[in-house]
């Protein structure tokens, strides 16, 4: 048990500090603290927050910006197939189990031998991530406000390499599918509207085969 409450916090205090990126680029991105901490708090998804901002910050329309976000928190759902079975959820535990439904979470309680272990890895590593994630979000907010625009520091496109950062890891094993996947967005930021091209990218997701 302390073996996994271990690893839980020490996943939520490394995962968390992101939430300062987070705070800082959304800031100079144009959103207000209330707003910022709204999609913290409710979209509860890293990946989705920054694909967020990022379109934002590049001009892109808000139903990009929401289109792009929703399409890359889809991951979180098929999360929640297999942790339905683990934690037997019932009543306000359902909904509170679906907001916590993250990598991080899913991780962990998958790592764990016994049922026990899964439960406990799943709730100490979902609420060390929100927590976390969440109070570095206001720090890097309020220390957003004092930067100034995003073009300013040319962190409209930081939103964009902090996503691609927290997601290389994951593609190590669909190298063709990133590869392709730059190249349409690069392309297509050429002649489209900010944040269409991310979407383009996802169909290339569709297409039987290439994600192998």
């Amino acid at each position: 048990m302390k073996r996994v409450l271990s690893t839980s916090v020490s996943v939520g205090v490394a995962t968390g500090l992101y939430g300062i990126s987070f705070g800082a680029l959304a800031s100079v991105a144009g959103l207000d603290l209330l707003s910022i901490m709204l999609l913290s708090l409710l979209m509860f998804s890293g990946g989705s927050q920054f694909a967020f901002i990022g379109v934002i910050a590049a001009g892109g329309a808000p139903i990009s910006a929401i289109t792009s976000a929703w399409l890359l928190g889809v991951r979180n759902g098929f999360y929640a197939m297999r942790l339905n079975s683990v934690l037997a959820p019932r009543g306000f535990l359902k909904v509170v189990s679906a907001q916590l439904s993250i990598d991080e979470s899913n991780g962990v309680s998958a790592a764990q031998d016994d049922l026990k272990s899964q439960r406990l890895g799943f709730w100490a590593t979902g609420i060390a991530v929100f927590v976390f994630w969440n109070l570095a979000t206001l720090l890097g907010a309020i220390a957003g406000d004092f930067l100034g625009s995003a073009e300013t520091w040319g962190l409209d496109a930081a939103a964009a390499a902090a996503f691609l950062g927290l997601v290389w890891p994951k593609l190590k094993d669909n190298k063709v599918l990133a590869l392709a996947a730059s190249v349409v967005a690069v392309v297509g930021s050429l002649f489209l509207p900010a944040g269409v091209p991310v979407l383009l990218t996802v169909l290339l997701a569709l297409v039987p085969g290439r994600s192998k």
